[in-house]
């Protein structure tokens, strides 16, 4: 029974990951205009935004697929959250040292989010770490 709670858990989070990445990933490859006059960032080209739309579609495309068989998939979950953790404290240091053009709530919220999701997944694959 505890076994369940502890991959419950790991499920909860690719899920919550995979949601997040499908929205970014979303925006960046389909809608990257829309998107940065919601921001109001600098102008980019849009081919650098779109590739890593890409790329953030594939990672939640493959929370799902660990979501359906999390069996021996230590490495994919921590490799997650390792990215997601890179990320944040990456957009932490631009945010700190002002090097974001856009809007203060959109380098906050990317930067939480990314935090906290990288902190779930720790704590999942903790959790779950006698299947993984």
């Amino acid at each position: 029974m505890a076994q369940n709670d502890n991959v419950k858990g790991l499920k909860v989070t690719l899920i919550i990951f995979a949601v997040i990445m499908f929205v970014y990933g979303f925006g960046f490859l389909f809608v990257p205009g829309i998107l940065f006059k919601l921001i109001g960032g600098n102008p980019v080209e849009f081919g650098w935004l779109r590739w890593s739309g890409g790329v953030i579609i594939a990672l939640g495309i493959g929370a799902l697929m660990v979501y359906n068989n999390p069996e021996k998939q230590g490495i994919f979950v921590t490799s997650m959250a390792l990215a997601i953790l890179f990320g944040g404290l990456g957009m932490l240091y631009s945010w700190i040292m002002q090097e974001f053009s856009a809007a203060i709530w959109f380098i906050a919220l990317s930067t939480c989010l990314a935090l906290v999701l990288s902190g779930l997944l720790w704590w999942a694959r903790g959790q779950a770490k006698g299947i993984l």
